[in-house]
Order: structure tokens, then C-alpha cells, then sequence
């Protein structure tokens, strides 16, 4: 081995012992009091590490080579996990990987949250393979031409070819495989994101768990014209793959936003129908719906848990998607008011509303940052009162006048759930602030073998609530 270089500078070679994993992936070791971050391992570890980006207090590395590897690392379940950035941990033990979430929620809330005087509850784990319910892919093609559809490579813009994938739901992948051949032999034009020409985009892949029925959509930067022989295919699709339906979604702008506002069905139904806490939802294409059913379902039991609901509660689902949370709290209270700012998902919240008989629910097609505000001024009496606030918002939390507009409304129940554990600190703390207190940090492992965690953190207003 090439003798160890102990200066602290880029290119410098060391000795490293992994302790623990970060946010983003990456190894985290200590050298000499100095934060070494290295992709691709676990912790125990012990390696020699290259190093590359080098701060005064930390650095980038690379592994050199493996001096003794960690009781906790694996085979990974993906032929391509050391190329495809799609998942970070694949050759993480799943044991370890929850034990590395709790850290994670447990630190994060402690260091950007200062909530230091309750126990974060163990993470509830999921089936570690084949949970996602649905799969988006970019189209590309490779030198010599042939369709490509998977993941980017780590830290690049290349792609990752894939015909399976062991965290989805392994009914899409003879789907995966069968439209990549097929956009092959009818030699449609893909999109070039350097020119903004050609017309597929993206290949999404959507699966009812719980029913196996199954959506294929094509999201593409013109309409059928630039598509010769679409709607035939996509009857062909329907019958050989065992499809519900095939959809197009037009995204004529350029932008890493991948589905565009127009969708249409071009064979079978725009929808696939799940079954989800004893209901029944019709979820479309560019509409919200967790990814890991059981979870989401493991997560509104909690909920229901916790809130210990007497039927009397009116409830605001803030951020309410197609109502997955909404509906099945409706049963259980007085009244819930959801708000979402993506007008389908309202659309299909409605509907899913009427499908199940639910009447006792009201859907506003607005941003929770305008609507929540103007019902709770600072300078007028709130025109809503609710017992309990549900909060979903996506990876950037919430926006400080929801967060102000809630210690005005002084809800004295409020469930937070996050898939991001810094901005849930950084939220909570301002809550905390206004009168809030924390109660109960659940975490759920809504996305093994990647560094994302979910989490539900329940309050209460006042001293002694």
C-alpha cells in the first residue's frame, strides 16, 4: 500500500474509520479532529481515503482502498448501485440504516431545533426492497442510439440504463424493460435537454399496491404529431402489459419540472384506483401520493394514535394532496378542511371524496402560504378555529407566514409530518417559540436504502396542554 500521507491537504492520502453516515449519504469519518465526508461507505469502515476538497475543518474523500470492511456492509440488491444515484445505502445493512435515520432525526432536531427534553421513538422500518409504488425515468439516448431510461449517475448528468430497479414494485419492471423496446422500434424523437429539441422526456410508471392495477405515462415536450402511431402503441401497451390505462403529459417548457399542467388519456382510464385506509382513491398521473404505501399507511395509524380523535375535532389538512390524510381523519371528526395549492390533485381529492361518501370534508384549490394567512390576520379575529392542524409540506417545510399564521390560530394540536428533518427543526423551533411544545417525534422509513427519512412530530399549545 502506498505509505500514508498525514498532511492535510488535497491529494493527501490517510487513514480513516467511518463512524456514522450524514444527510446527504456520505460516510462521515474524524481525522485529527477534522470531518472527513466519503461516498460509498459504512459505518466501521476502516479505509484509506484520498483527499480531495479540503476546508480547514473538513474535506471531501475517496476511497483509496479497503483496509478491513464494516460487519455492517452487504452485496447490494442492484447490479448498478456503485454507478446510479438513485439510492445511496444499498450495501448498508437495513438494521443499520434505521439505527443511522434515528441519528440523523435525533441530532438534526437537537442542533438546528434545540429540542433537547424528549426521546425521538426508534424508526419505524419498511420492507427495504420493492416499495416504491411509482417511478419516473429519463429518456436519453446512448451513442449508438438505442433508448435509455434509469437514474443519473452520482454527482453527474449521465444516465444509468435500467430494465429492473429492486426498489420498485417489481410489477414495473417488465414495463420498464417492454416500453424502452418499444419507443426503440417507433423511433420517436427524445428530448435534448442542451437544445431543447425532440419531443420524449420522461417514461412514469405507477402502480396500484393494494389493487395491481397499473398507469404507464409518457411525458413529452410536444403533442402526438412528433409521436407517429402513439395511440396505437398505447393500445398495444394496454392489452400486452396488462395496463388500466396510458397517459401523455405535455411539458413544453424548459425546466427540470417534470410533468407539465396538460394530461390526457390515450387508452384505458387516466387513473389507477388504491385501496388506502379502508377507502377507496383514484390517483392520476402527475397527482401526489406517497410512494411507500404501507408506510403512509403505518404513518396515519400514528396519527390516529396519537390524536386519540373523539368526533367532535375540526380538523385543517394543510397540504392535502388527493386527500389521503383528509378522508380517512373525516370519518373520525366533525369536519376537515384541506388545502393544496396543485388544482388536480384538489380535483381528484373531490372526487375521491364523493367516491367514498365522505361529506364532512371541504378541498380549496389555494397555496397554504395565501390561504392560511388570510384567515388568521394579525391585525383581525381568525375567521377559522380548528382542533387540529395536519401538516405535509414538501422538503422545504413551511414558509414563515404559515408558521406565524399557526401561533396565531393557537390550534392546540398540531401533527407535523416531514420528510426533511432539517426544515422540520427549523419550523418546530419557531413554534416552540410561539407557544408551542413538542410532544412525540415519530420517524418512519418511508425511503430504505437512500439517507431520507420521514417523520411525524405531534404538539401542543400552552403550558400543561
Amino acid at each position: 500500500m502506498t505509505t500514508t500521507n498525514t498532511d492535510w491537504r488535497q491529494g493527501a492520502l490517510i487513514e480513516l474509520t467511518i463512524d456514522s453516515l450524514s444527510d446527504r449519504g456520505d460516510g462521515v469519518g474524524r481525522w485529527r479532529d477534522r470531518v472527513v465526508f466519503v461516498p460509498d461507505t459504512v459505518p466501521q469502515d476502516r479505509l484509506s481515503v484520498r483527499l480531495l476538497q479540503v476546508k480547514p475543518k473538513f474535506a471531501q474523500g475517496k476511497v483509496q482502498a479497503m483496509l478491513q470492511p464494516s460487519p455492517q456492509r452487504i452485496p447490494p440488491a442492484c447490479i448498478v448501485a456503485d454507478k446510479c444515484g438513485g439510492c445511496q445505502w444499498q450495501f448498508v445493512a437495513y438494521g443499520e440504516q434505521l439505527v443511522q435515520k434515528h441519528r440523523i432525526v435525533a441530532q438534526t432536531l437537537q442542533r438546528l431545533g434545540g429540542i433537547t427534553d424528549i426521546t425521538i421513538d426508534p424508526v419505524i422500518p419498511s420492507a427495504p426492497l420493492g416499495y416504491r409504488n411509482k417511478s419516473t425515468y429519463p429518456l436519453r439516448r446512448s451513442a449508438t442510439g438505442q433508448v435509455q431510461a434509469g437514474y443519473y449517475r452520482k454527482g453527474s448528468h449521465k444516465l444509468v440504463n435500467l430494465n429492473q430497479c429492486p426498489v420498485q414494485d417489481d410489477r414495473l419492471d417488465p414495463i420498464l424493460a417492454q416500453a424502452k423496446q418499444d419507443i426503440q422500434a417507433r423511433g420517436w424523437s427524445l428530448y435534448d435537454e442542451a437544445s431543447g429539441t425532440g419531443a420524449l422526456r420522461h417514461l412514469s410508471l405507477r402502480v396500484g399496491q393494494r389493487t395491481g392495477e397499473k398507469l404507464l405515462t409518457l411525458i413529452s415536450q410536444t403533442d402526438v404529431d412528433a409521436l407517429p402511431g402513439l395511440e396505437e402503441q398505447a393500445q398495444d401497451w394496454l392489452e400486452s402489459l396488462g395496463l388500466t390505462g396510458v397517459c401523455l403529459n405535455i411539458n413544453e417548457r424548459r425546466t427540470n419540472v417534470i410533468f407539465g399542467t396538460m394530461t390526457r388519456g390515450l387508452a384505458g382510464k387516466p387513473y389507477i384506483a388504491e385501496r388506502f385506509a379502508g377507502l377507496e382513491f383514484h390517483i392520476r398521473s402527475a397527482t401526489f401520493f406517497q410512494i411507500n404505501t404501507a408506510q403512509a399507511e403505518a404513518l396515519l395509524t400514528i396519527i390516529l394514535e396519537e390524536l386519540a380523535l373523539e368526533g367532535h375535532e375540526a380538523v385543517i389538512d394543510a397540504y392535502c394532496g388527493v386527500g389521503t390524510l383528509s378522508l380517512p381523519l373525516a370519518q373520525r371528526v366533525r369536519e376537515v378542511i384541506g388545502v393544496e395549492s396543485h388544482a388536480e390533485s384538489v380535483a381528484q381529492a373531490r372526487y375521491n371524496a364523493m367516491l367514498n361518501d365522505v361529506d364532512n370534508v371541504s378541498f380549496y384549490a389555494e397555496t397554504v402560504e395565501t390561504w392560511l394567512p388570510n384567515q388568521v390576520r394579525p391585525d383581525a379575529p381568525p375567521t377559522i378555529s380548528a382542533d387540529v392542524v395536519v401538516l405535509d409540506p414538501p422538503r422545504r417545510g413551511c414558509a414563515l407566514p404559515v408558521i406565524e399564521a399557526l401561533v396565531r390560530l393557537r390550534s392546540p394540536r398540531i401533527a407535523y409530518v416531514s420528510c426533511n428533518p432539517a426544515t422540520l427543526a427549523r419550523d418546530l423551533k419557531i413554534l416552540c417559540e410561539g407557544g408551542y411544545q413538542v410532544t412525540r417525534v415519530q420517524p418512519i422509513d418511508f425511503f430504505p436504502q437512500t439517507s431520507h427519512v420521514e417523520c411525524v412530530a405531534f404538539l401542543t399549545y400552552g403550558q400543561g396542554s
